[in-house]
């Protein structure tokens, strides 16, 4: 007992699996002798036969080819019965904790998160960063690491959602980054708490994994010059549109597309009435009318049943619907007709 105590001692902080399996060799060995000393010359302390009868006995399966028929020898029995149930409550007591600290850590941020493909977002606000989370777990694949700082939240947000990760630490230092995964990452968001704070941590992105996809979210565009110095690959959003940032996030670009759609000159939005008394064709024939005729593109038609966007090419189209399409100009119903097969 006195070599066992120091055993104990000695491995308490090692491996969960080094104290059990000393222990059950310490157990091994000594019953052995024990045993020889016991019943001198019985079959049970034979090499070829003790390992079985130690399997057996530890796990208290006792199939009954070999036992002790001496009181020593069942003393020895004991021994190994209790050796095991001490070693299986070590055990089973080292993996509980080694659960339990691993839980711990992914409450507190101290996690280092190697998947692919994912997003982070760097930057806490409460409220919005929910909102944001709402958007970007719609997606049922996706996961998610959050890195913040370490005064902006002290425990995982969300921790029943086992598909965001939460870093939490300096998240302008490499080392914090990397423990986001962000070399792997499909994207990152830049959420800051201001635009200041914006320029720093595109900065610390870029070195960190400069090929990702960065988004980084302004209070004032204007300051995209300042980071286009940094990266000019680097898209920059209004902070407001938390909508966009999430499509920006998932299908990288779209941002740009809105911007183009939304700025004077070029391509724009417009809508075109059919008129009463007007033929009813499907939207297929309007969809290849304005595509072959004037370049342009059918976002949605408003009938009498409401809006559908990207409508069904058999959907009729008929006096009084309404369709929204991009162009390079306004068009009127006339000088699209000549064009409806």
């Amino acid at each position: 007992m006195f070599f066992l105590i120091r055993l104990v001692r000695r491995t308490s902080q090692h491996s969960a699996w080094v104290l059990p399996l000393m222990i059950t060799g310490f157990v091994f060995v000594t019953g052995w002798i024990a045993m020889a000393l016991a019943q001198p010359g019985s079959e049970i302390v034979q090499p070829a036969n003790y390992w079985w009868w130690f399997l057996v006995t530890a796990t208290t399966v006792g199939y009954g080819d070999f036992f002790p028929e001496t009181t020593g020898g069942r003393l020895v029995g004991a021994y190994v019965v209790f050796g095991s149930i001490t070693t299986l409550a070590i055990l089973f007591s080292r993996i509980s904790a080694i659960i339990e600290n691993a839980k711990g850590r992914r409450m507190r941020g101290e996690i280092s998160f190697s998947g692919q493909n994912h997003i982070v977002l760097l930057g806490y606000t409460a409220g919005r960063t929910e909102r944001l989370l709402a958007e970007l777990l719609a997606e049922p694949e996706r996961e998610v690491v959050l890195a913040t700082w370490e005064d902006q939240l002290s425990e995982h947000p969300q921790p029943g959602e086992h598909r965001l990760h939460f870093v939490r630490g300096d998240i302008t230092d490499l080392d914090v980054l990397a423990r986001t995964g962000l070399s792997g990452a499909h994207s990152v968001l830049i959420d800051a708490g201001d635009d200041n704070e914006a320029v720093t941590l595109t900065v610390a992105a870029n070195a960190a994994a400069p090929s990702v996809h960065t988004i980084v979210a302004l209070r004032d565009l204007r300051v995209q010059r300042t980071i286009f110095r940094v990266d000019t690959t680097v898209h920059c959003v209004q902070w407001h549109n938390t909508q966009l940032i999430a499509e920006e996030l998932s299908d990288p670009g779209i941002a740009e597309v809105y911007q183009e759609l939304a700025t004077a000159g070029g391509k724009g939005t417009y809508s075109l009435t059919v008129p009463a008394g007007a033929a009813t064709v499907d939207a297929g024939a309007w969809q290849s009318a304005l595509g072959r005729s004037h370049s342009a593109t059918i976002l949605a038609v408003r009938t009498v049943d409401g809006i559908q966007v990207s409508p069904s090419w058999d959907l009729p189209v008929g006096p009084g619907a309404r369709l929204f399409y991009i162009a390079e100009e306004r068009l009127d119903y006339d000088e699209v007709v000549g064009s409806l097969g």
